[in-house]
């Protein structure tokens, strides 16, 4: 039997450091690569951190390995994942611990979950979010599955997790694929918050005609206040790093088409299946596509009639302070929505995600990681069954306190024919959401009227119908 406590499968940057990050918590470390050589590598630049056994082959790996084992998964989110559990199923016993640490889709987390109950080998799949820094220095890790499976694994990864307050940024989601779906949302929102401070870049860039060295002390300027956090921080970062082949800030080197591996699509897509509208998040996916079509918007461009230019004098006082609070309700509303849609998704399955515990966990390690959640923790302590973060008090004062500069913006955006697919939703679901009524009475009659799909009064119970084109008399349907 062996003696490591721990093991790592899969080598990759994410693993590795993990793998590093555990070792240095004096638990002894199994590793594993399918390339022989990452392993030889890995153990080169770091076996003096701590105490690792490397493995050559997969049941020298597990065999290094004390019962019941604990394995983390680090490999490719789809095929590779059930690849592996294939390889590793037949080598392990009852009461083994697979944890799947990639960014697998949360239905195939379930799935994966009861093929090993069936064999009696317990599953988690757990989101993990911090980058290659945060993966080495301290995640935020989302678990889920089997809770008596997290409480014996529990002990590693508080210890491996960020921490905030003296708090591990790490707790238990909630059975089957509940740990990979928050994160799975966590993701979608942290596509929609790079998408708006990428539109806010854009309007002082193009509104002001600003360069990069003075965008650079505004976002500076920015993390110091209520949008203090990680995306921010490095945003300042990132416009400040000089190309070293041209001289010229990096940024304007870097081609303009934004990649993706999934994760905000599938948010997207399971906001839909639910009835949320996650707009801000769907748009901020639109929005790599469009990027992405740069053969077709390089035609376009020569094409297409629009306006340009800048600001004029009288606009330019104060719209850097505009557009701080057009990112400021936007982050509110994209996040709104994120916790919504995760509050839907838990009555849907029946996960029993706590959304307090959930802005506690992401308010170190992780992309998303800002001041702004500890507002919204203190919102669910407050209110637990918060049925909207627009509804806090907080959060009500602070879009009151930035909408105007918000309207503005987005009015400027339009008149300059800069695209903020992302302002423009949040604005447009926040002012749909504090509509009492709304225009879908006229969507309703339409809908009655081509296709007899009825509708409800505002005066009698029941469904009706309406003989259009007779003689307009209304029947219950």
């Amino acid at each position: 039997m062996g003696e490591s406590q721990f093991g790592v499968y899969g080598l990759a940057v994410m693993g590795m450091n993990l793998a590093r990050n555990v070792a240095s918590r004096g638990i002894p470390v199994a590793v594993y690569n399918r390339t022989t050589a990452r392993t030889d590598e890995f153990l080169s630049a770091h076996a003096s951190e701590g105490s690792f056994a490397g493995a050559r082959e997969i049941r020298e790996f597990v065999s290094a390995l004390a019962r019941p084992r604990r394995i983390l998964l680090m490999v490719k989110a789809g095929d590779p994942v059930d690849a592996t559990i294939r390889e590793l199923a037949p080598l392990l016993e009852d009461g083994d611990i697979l944890i799947d640490g990639g960014n697998s889709y949360f239905a195939d987390t379930e799935r994966r979950g009861a093929e090993m109950e069936a064999r009696r080998v317990r599953y988690l799949g757990t989101g993990i979010s911090g980058g290659e820094e945060g993966a080495l220095h301290g995640p935020s890790i989302m678990p889920g599955g089997h809770r008596d499976a997290y409480d014996e694994v529990a002990g590693v990864l508080t210890r491996i997790a960020a921490q905030v307050d003296g708090e591990p940024c790490c707790t238990y989601i909630g059975p089957g694929g509940a740990g990979h779906y928050v994160k799975m949302v966590h993701n979608g929102i942290e596509y929609a918050d790079m998408q708006l401070i990428a539109e806010a870049y854009d309007l002082l860039r193009h509104g002001l005609g600003l360069e990069p060295p003075a965008l650079v002390e505004i976002f500076q300027d920015w993390n110091r206040g209520d949008l203090d956090s990680y995306l921010i921080q490095i945003t300042a970062e990132v416009l400040a790093k000089q190309d070293t082949r041209t001289g010229r800030p990096l940024v304007d080197v870097i081609l303009d088409e934004a990649a993706q591996k999934g994760t905000g699509k599938w948010s997207s897509q399971s906001a839909l299946d639910l009835g949320v509208p996650t707009t801000a998040i769907a748009e901020a996916v639109f929005a790599r596509y469009l990027s992405a079509m740069k053969p077709a918007r390089v035609r376009a461009a020569g094409l297409l009639g629009g306006p340009g230019g800048t600001l004029d004098a009288a606009a330019r006082e104060g719209f850097v302070e505009q557009v701080r609070d057009a990112l400021y309700a936007s982050k509110i509303v994209a996040y709104a929505q994120g916790f919504e849609q995760m509050r839907a998704a838990s009555e849907e399955h029946g996960w029993g995600i706590q959304l307090g515990a959930l802005s506690r966990i992401w308010r170190g390690g992780c992309i998303i990681r800002a001041r702004f959640l500890n507002r919204i923790a203190d919102a669910y302590a407050a209110e637990p069954d918060l049925e909207n973060l627009l509804l806090s008090e907080y959060f009500r004062e602070g879009t009151a306190r930035t909408q105007d500069g918000w309207r503005s913006v987005v009015g400027h955006a339009v008149a300059l024919g800069v695209p903020t697919p992302a302002f423009s939703s949040a604005l447009a679901y926040y002012d749909g959401y504090r509509r009492e009524r709304a225009p879908a009475n006229l969507i309703q009659g339409l809908r009655d009227y081509f296709g007899a799909h009825t509708y409800k009064r505002v005066d009698a119970e029941g469904s009706f119908h309406t003989r259009w084109s007779e003689d307009g008399s209304e029947v219950p349907a």
